[in-house]
């Protein structure tokens, strides 16, 4: 049956969905999902219990989630709104059960302090709740993105070093897994003393020589389908007599 209350709580979650000025935020996959939840919840909500939750509550209430919002302060905005009278159980129990419904975040502990810091400043300057809750997100996605982009250098970093150490244990005479010497895609390894290189052919396969040195062409021993399979070959021929 068609219900034109839920039709315009559903338009007006998409409308203050694409008012936001970040593209991050429009593009967020946890946004999007929020943003479906919210439209699954305003056309199922006749068989919701929770039953004081109408128009505009369940929206603010859904973008305060992940903002360390002081749930006092909310439940003072929310009363100013139409509905029944709620109280701090209403709004933090509400709360907690949008935080564990599937796709929607528990509000990040790293960002606790700095979250109620901004907000105090903002509320301090009289700028009101709904805005506030919208700084709140935009520093939320701003700093999640920072911080995601610092581990990946960070994990980069770290790859570059290791791959690094490596070369240079292979290059010192010591016994190493495969690496990466200089710009070339061979791959170069020292089992029992002796090295080997490790070169993949046209046809998408892996041939492994015996080596003396890095410049060496090297005697073939193999050509192998995967690393895996030369792996395997080289374990067992690395302890064995070398041909003379």
């Amino acid at each position: 049956m068609f219900d034109p209350e839920r039709m315009q709580t559903v338009r007006r979650l998409i409308v203050d969905y694409v008012r936001s000025p970040s593209l991050r935020h429009l593009r967020d996959p946890h946004a999007v999902d929020d943003l479906t939840k919210g439209i699954f919840d305003a056309i199922d909500r006749q068989q919701s219990v929770w039953r004081k939750w109408e128009g505009e509550r369940e929206a603010l209430l859904r973008a305060a989630t992940c903002t360390w919002t002081p749930t006092e302060d909310l439940q003072a905005f929310l009363n100013d709104l139409p509905g029944p009278r709620l109280t701090h159980t209403d709004v933090a129990q509400r709360l907690r059960a949008i935080q564990e419904e599937p796709y929607t975040r528990y509000p990040d502990a790293e960002l606790r302090e700095d979250c109620l810091a901004l907000y105090a400043r903002e509320k301090a300057d009289g700028t009101e709740l709904p805005a506030i809750i919208g700084a709140l997100r935009e520093f939320v996605e701003t700093e999640s993105e920072r911080r995601r982009q610092t581990a990946l250098a960070d994990f980069r970093r770290q790859q570059d070093e290791a791959r690094q150490a490596l070369e240079q244990r292979f290059l010192a005479g010591a016994d190493c897994k495969w690496a990466k010497v200089g710009t070339t895609r061979d791959l170069y390894c020292r089992v029992n003393g002796r090295a080997y290189r490790l070169s993949p052919t046209p046809q998408k396969r892996w041939a492994l020589f015996r080596i003396q040195a890095v410049d060496d062409s090297g005697v073939r021993i193999g050509i192998y389908g995967t690393r895996g399979d030369a792996n395997k070959a080289l374990a067992a021929m690395a302890y064995e007599p070398e041909p003379r």
